[in-house]
């Protein structure tokens, strides 16, 4: 869909909505969407040196995920041009820099001052960032908050990780399982956890084989182990196995793991 709507966007001459689009399919996954964000660079570039604070904003974002080193300095020069507009995504991202030291020199303390801007301006990334350095943790949690409403998967389960920290656990584990069903691996792993242990809830084996074969579907293969260690200790029998793998919509998984464990052939992650 985002592809769709970044190709419409270019024959508009829209460059600005194409590189909108064309980001937010690389971000989810799209080695394509990639590949088109850094080729619209060729329309933002005169607009940003007209003196488009979103357009630099976006050129700057493009350049410094998409591009290699040698376009650093020009990621620098036009976030921080659309900072100094006051433009919320030139803030974060050139707060992002200076708090990594990255092209420029290090300022937390400026890079903080450029989060809060931002954040204050409703960005749910600087909301996130400025989370992780304040000092205070209602305004932490309060930003965190922020963050998740706007969808912000990582947000969702870093309030879990707080929400634990206090022994909120049922909710904590309404954010695993909200940040996991939007493809944070992270939050996967301690639903799986969770629901294994029946830490915040009643132990449930196959919700957490379930989310043990999501994180496989997303690329992180320890799960399984976890998984076939449950399928051996009897947690879990065939069955149940066949239920996670439909919950997980993976039944691959599922036979591969039966075979494993119950005898047959095509143990795909045996040992």
């Amino acid at each position: 869909m985002h592809l769709d709507e970044g190709r419409k966007a270019v024959e508009a001459g829209d460059w600005v909505a194409a590189g909108h689009a064309f980001v937010r399919a690389a971000m989810e996954g799209s080695a394509e969407g990639a590949e088109l964000a850094t080729q619209v660079t060729v329309g933002l570039v005169p607009l940003a040196d007209a003196g488009s604070a979103e357009a630099a904003a976006l050129l700057a974002g493009i350049y410094l995920e998409y591009f290699d080193e040698s376009a650093l300095s020009d990621a620098v020069r036009y976030a921080r041009a659309a900072a100094e507009a006051g433009h919320p995504a030139g803030q974060r991202t050139y707060g992002y820099m200076l708090l990594g030291g990255i092209g420029v020199e290090e300022d937390d303390g400026l890079a903080t001052e450029l989060f809060r801007a931002a954040a204050q301006a409703g960005d749910a990334y600087a909301c996130l960032n400025l989370a992780q350095l304040v000092d205070d943790p209602d305004e932490s949690m309060r930003l965190l908050e922020t963050a998740t409403r706007e969808g912000v998967d990582i947000a969702g389960a870093l309030l879990a990780d707080r929400l634990s920290e206090l022994d909120r656990d049922e909710e904590a584990l309404t954010w695993y399982l909200w940040a996991a069903e939007r493809g944070h691996t992270g939050a996967m792993q301690a639903a799986a956890c969770w629901y294994r242990d029946g830490f915040g809830t009643e132990p449930d084996p196959v919700q957490a084989v379930r989310w043990f074969f999501a994180m496989l579907a997303h690329g992180d293969g320890d799960g399984v182990h976890e998984a076939i260690e449950m399928a051996k200790s009897g947690a879990v029998d065939a069955e149940q196995v066949r239920e996670a793998g439909r919950l997980a919509g993976d039944a691959e998984a599922a036979d591969s793991l039966i075979a494993t464990v119950w005898g047959g052939s095509g143990g795909a992650y045996d040992g």
